[in-house]
């Protein structure tokens, strides 16, 4: 990748359950996102996405997504539990990226909806064919390049979507 481009992932968390009396934070992954995750990790790794650096929201869900992902991985990269992640907007999402060191070429947050969706619509103006996803579903994968040297640089708008995945979309694609 060139100096001149950086490339933020975002990465939803699987699918959680909600067992009663369990707080928000401590929810952990539904059996659905026990499958995804892997499935996810998988695709990241076949198609050289591996980041950088990983900031992984500190939410039991997240957590669990990140392990299940990264699991038959051959290199982690570098992974930081950032509570600014949880529970986020967009705006504040933004500012974590344009904090992160020059260095990082490609940056991955595992995080939570609507905060994701929304950074991935101020970011983007379009995809390759043109129009954004409707559903940022869990364990979707959104890929934006910025063409900037450094995060601080980014605008809103200044993305391009690469491309976006999501569990079910890859089990269509394994059936092709």
């Amino acid at each position: 990748m060139k100096n001149h481009m950086r490339r933020l992932i975002l990465f939803r968390h699987a699918k959680s359950a909600w067992p009663q009396g369990v707080p928000d934070k401590d929810r952990p992954l539904a059996e659905r996102g026990r499958l995804a995750a892997p499935l996810m990790g998988a695709y990241i790794a076949r198609h050289d996405l591996v980041p950088d650096l990983a900031l992984v929201s500190p939410a039991m869900r997240t957590r669990q997504t990140w392990t299940y992902a990264t699991g038959d991985w051959s290199k982690l990269p570098r992974v930081e539990f950032e509570s600014a992640i949880y529970e986020a907007v967009a705006e504040r999402l933004l500012r974590v990226v344009k904090d992160q060191d020059k260095a990082v070429k490609s940056l991955m947050l595992v995080g939570h909806n609507p905060g994701l969706a929304d950074l991935m619509t101020l970011l983007v103006t379009r995809n390759q064919r043109g129009e954004l996803p409707g559903k940022f579903s869990t364990a979707g994968l959104a890929v934006i390049d910025l063409p900037v040297g450094d995060w601080a640089d980014i605008t809103p708008r200044l993305g391009t979507l690469e491309r976006f995945v999501t569990p079910k979309s890859l089990g269509d694609e394994e059936e092709d």
